[in-house]
């Protein structure tokens, strides 16, 4: 390759040139999102449950509320209760969701509107004055923990259109419809050390029926350490890295988790029977995506009464302002003029509305000009298309898809072929499908998997390149096209299935606020 340094900025923007690329997730991606992080979906992940003994079901982590300072309080990260939180999955390859897992919170202070209140001053004098704290004292999940408020959420199933279908209650195994999440991990003095909040938010896994499956499922909703490994301030501050460090395996993790390994985040995570998710026609594929919406219309109360989310109104529709299935689509592969237009887009309408971000990335292109790394010649690069817009052949492409679009429209969202076996968390390969783990990436998305490298190797033409490659995966390639195509890129973080935990939620639990002198 004729260069002496690459940026890694740049390779940042390369890894997304395609529809389902990544390298920094999805935080901050787009300009509306950014004033609103309460429903900035960061990372979705979609895959069958490697738990041992939980064959047969598939696990879906939706993580939301992104860069989040483990020390941030007093306040700290609940969630948007005038939110819609939202995960589809499109059982037949239509890119129309067929099923809903719908999440609604509720922030409530607890004594009646009050919070905790103290009693101030001398006797005859005395007041009953609320706390600007969280808590008053250590917690451990007992009923009486003195927490001044509490973070509770109902879940619903919607079968058929996401608001026009049947939706039902999803109820807790043991009976009840409202779900609570752990507080945020405020620090060890109120929360003990890792393993006692893990034990305390442990409380808050929970057995769940879901009507019409036969079977219990399990939720989680609660902070936990962001598990993407990528340094975003190095990345976004163009520095650069020689080319003998990106171009070679060995230094797949030379620069380790990253920096949002030190940030924290929300996970909403759902584990379902597979046989609850496909569809009765016996296809084994599904797709799915998260969403969060937001009512059309809100009104600002300039004299906010006492409580929680009294300075606003909110009525109207529900409006879609995020979406994610394939990790940092929007935040550097769609267009600046189109980031919000995608945040609100359905997966069905992509071919009409972004297709041209796929078959003609403009990133590549810039790589070239800028460090004269070639890229990839063939146009339109229909490579791509294959790899994340109809999922890929003989692994995660519908059945009833038998061409490149046909029998189902270009779609992006993740693809999991839930008849392929889940691969144990220490037999996983990161490098997914491209290493010969047909389980992993990009046949759905695993925490351990290194989604940055296996997308920068196809953008820059891997599948045209392929060893053994079926015709059908090299659709649109001439010899030549790619001749980057065999280089080993990487980006120098990687971690693997066992730096996380190996059951259901399977997220790390978070960072404390403070750690005990």
């Amino acid at each position: 390759m004729p260069l002496k340094k690459i940026s890694l900025a740049v390779l940042a923007v390369l890894a997304a040139s395609t529809a389902g690329v990544s390298l920094a997730s999805s935080h901050r991606e787009a300009p509306f999102i950014t004033t609103q992080p309460k429903v900035d979906g960061s990372d979705f992940y979609l895959f069958n449950s490697y738990e041992p003994g939980r064959a047969g079901f598939v696990t879906m982590i939706a993580n939301y509320l992104p860069l989040q300072d483990a020390y941030g309080g007093p306040n700290y990260f609940s969630l948007d209760s005038n939110a819609l939180y939202e995960i589809h999955i499109d059982n037949n390859g239509d890119a129309a969701e067929d099923i809903t897992f719908q999440f609604r919170f509720k922030n409530t202070l607890n004594n009646g509107g009050n919070g905790i209140m103290l009693d101030i001053g001398p006797d005859g004098a005395r007041k009953k004055v609320a706390i600007p704290l969280r808590n008053a004292g250590g917690i451990s999940g007992a009923a009486g923990d003195p927490l001044a408020y509490r973070e509770e959420y109902e879940l619903f199933i919607v079968r058929g259109d996401r608001r026009t279908g049947k939706r039902e209650q999803i109820t807790m195994a043991g009976g009840g419809t409202t779900f609570t999440k752990p507080i945020d991990y405020i620090g060890e003095k109120s929360l003990g050390n890792a393993a006692a909040y893990d034990a305390y938010a442990g409380k808050y896994v929970y057995g769940i029926n879901i009507p019409g499956c036969s079977t219990p499922g399990k939720v989680f909703v609660g902070q936990r350490q962001d598990p993407f490994p990528v340094s975003l301030g190095t990345i976004f501050d163009l520095v650069n890295a020689p080319a003998a460090v990106i171009t070679s395996e060995s230094n797949a993790a030379a620069f380790g988790a990253g920096q949002i390994a030190n940030k924290n985040v929300t996970s909403l995570a759902v584990e379902v029977p597979t046989n609850c998710l496909t569809a009765a026609s016996g296809e084994k594929v599904i797709g799915g995506w998260t969403t969060a919406s937001l009512r059309q219309a809100r009104l600002l109360n300039g004299k906010p009464d006492s409580g929680l989310q009294t300075s606003e109104k909110a009525g109207g529709a529900w409006t879609q302002v995020s979406r994610l299935g394939m990790p940092l689509v929007n935040e550097v592969v769609i267009g600046l003029k189109d980031k919000d237009k995608f945040n609100a887009s359905k997966p069905k309408d992509d071919a009409a509305n972004f297709a041209d971000y796929v078959t003609h990335p403009t990133l590549p292109a810039l790589v070239e000009t800028l460090f004269g790394a070639k890229a990839p010649t063939n146009f339109p690069r229909t490579d791509l298309m294959t790899a994340f817009l109809t999922g890929l052949p003989t692994v995660n492409r519908p059945g009833n898809v038998t061409g490149l679009g046909a029998g189902g429209p270009l779609a992006e969202m993740l693809r999991l072929n839930t008849g392929i076996a889940a691969t144990a968390a220490a037999a996983q390969n990161s490098l997914g499908v491209v290493a010969g783990d047909a389980a992993g990436f990009p046949n759905g998305r695993r925490l351990g998997d290194d989604v940055v490298d296996v997308s920068l190797r196809v953008a820059m033409g891997a599948l045209c390149t392929a060893t053994g490659a079926t015709d059908t995966l090299k659709v649109g390639c001439k010899p030549g096209d790619a001749p980057a195509g065999g280089v080993a890129f990487v980006d120098g973080s990687r971690t693997k299935a066992t730096d996380y935990r190996t059951a259901f939620p399977y997220v790390n639990p978070p960072l404390p606020g403070a750690k005990n002198f």
